[in-house]
């Protein structure tokens, strides 16, 4: 206790740590959203994480810090400090740049995929190619129920979902990708195609029974919020399909493929699921051979509590 109170009592690192319980951020991003110097950011972040306060992921070359949801005595003493850091003098500038930050990552994805839309499915499979888990994925999807993929690509995928006979919605960012999509489907009843955020998803509350994302968490800007809004529109005890890669260390995915992550670990995946209201969380992993990076596939269930807005 006496280790955290010591690295609070300081007027940049309260900041930072607002910031830090908030998403997970770079050093380089870090000085841009506190208005500091490397080395000085640098020192405010290991005090901090050496108090137990944040988290360090490294990914390739890059280094993520994020609040440690997992300190108990920050955990009952946050939702006062929260509310007093609201009052901070500095608060709402911290937040503007936040959303600078995220809205830079975002649109980055956006441009990379309206500029590759029709080489997608080659430069995937040349540049990061996983084993087959499409199959798995399918005999998981629940019949006679509204399905939800969020990221179609060119529309493979929602192809094969849209065999099972049930009503299936479609959203993607990226407007030359859901062209692409629609020359790919061609005329099917049950298939509706809408433009849209992963963040923020064109359909009311509780619409669809199974949300199925495919190779798209790693290129959010902010997984976790993400996950609440797949919750937001799941009816209670709908399920969600989450098929991603495994932690790896392509660090040229950031740059060929727009890639976010480089993948993530199946705990880390498990404690968001349960963060943003899902529950019976299961993972299994499907293995690759040389030269493939595994994947991840996920199940979690709507849970009856309140979804995270």
């Amino acid at each position: 206790m006496l280790e955290i109170l010591k690295a609070l009592a300081d007027p940049c690192r309260l900041r930072l740590t607002a910031v830090l319980f908030s998403g997970e951020f770079t050093v380089q991003e870090l000085t841009r959203i506190m208005g500091m110097g490397q080395s000085r950011i640098s020192r405010h972040l290991k005090i901090l994480t050496e108090a137990g306060l944040l988290t360090v992921k490294r990914q390739g070359t890059w280094s993520y810090f994020r609040g440690n949801s997992a300190n108990r005595f920050f955990g009952a003493i946050r939702p006062a400090f929260e509310q007093e850091m609201e009052a901070f003098p500095e608060r709402s500038h911290d937040l503007a740049a936040i959303a600078e930050i995220l809205e830079e990552r975002r649109r980055r994805s956006l441009e990379f995929f309206d500029h590759h839309a029709r080489q997608w499915d080659d430069l995937v499979k040349t540049l990061l190619p996983t084993p087959e888990y499409r199959q798995r994925l399918l005999e998981l999807v629940p019949r006679e129920t509204v399905l939800l993929e969020i990221g179609i690509g060119t529309g493979a995928l929602l192809t094969e979902l849209a065999a099972h006979g049930a009503p299936v919605i479609g959203v993607d960012h990226s407007p030359a990708m859901l062209e692409e999509a629609r020359r790919h489907i061609g005329e099917r009843e049950n298939i509706e195609l809408r433009l849209g955020e992963m963040n923020h998803l064109p359909l009311p509350d509780e619409s669809v029974g199974c949300v199925i994302a495919a190779m798209v968490l790693h290129h959010a800007a902010d997984p976790a919020p993400v996950l609440g809004e797949f919750r937001r529109v799941l009816e209670p005890g709908g399920m969600l399909l989450l098929a991603d890669l495994a932690r790896h260390e392509r660090e040229a995915a950031r740059e060929q493929l727009a890639d976010q992550w480089l993948g993530f670990e199946e705990q880390e995946l498990a404690h968001w699921l349960h963060q943003a209201g899902f529950d019976h969380i299961s993972v299994e992993q499907i293995a690759a051979v040389t030269g493939q990076e595994p994947v991840l596939l996920v199940r979690g269930y709507a849970g009856n509590a309140c979804y995270l807005r």
